[in-house]
């Protein structure tokens, strides 16, 4: 990893077939450790299930209110300051149940490629 500073363009913020929005924030090959996005979903959208091969995410909530499910585990309500981890490969997804867009750190480990990413929508 090569020292450097990051500047992401919000501009460059898009949005996915898994139903949120997502802006990268760090996604490169010069620190292929780690990746972080901003994740933002609307109110009353549930992102598709999906699992992620060989990457372990953790979802930092900074803004908004949800249900969290993953790996068939009870949905789970999250908000402001909660971190979930998701282990590699685990089905996962959350709906935002608030009235504003509830936003969160994605941050993968190793670092996120679209290649791994799986969706389980039926």
């Amino acid at each position: 990893m090569k020292a450097t500073v990051i500047r992401p363009d919000p501009a460059t913020e898009f949005y996915t077939a898994e139903r949120c929005h997502i802006l990268e924030l760090s996604n490169t090959a010069n620190d292929e450790a780690m990746s972080i996005a901003r994740a933002r979903v609307e109110p009353g959208v549930a992102t598709a299930f999906h699992k992620v091969i060989g990457t372990a995410e953790r979802y930092l909530i900074l803004s908004g209110e949800g249900v969290v499910e993953v790996a068939g585990q009870a949905p789970t309500k999250v908000d402001r300051g909660d971190v979930v981890l998701i282990p590699p490969g685990a089905e996962q997804r959350i709906t935002n149940t608030g009235a504003t867009d509830l936003v969160f750190l994605a941050l993968c480990t190793p670092r996120f490629r679209p290649e791994n990413y799986v969706s389980n929508e039926t």
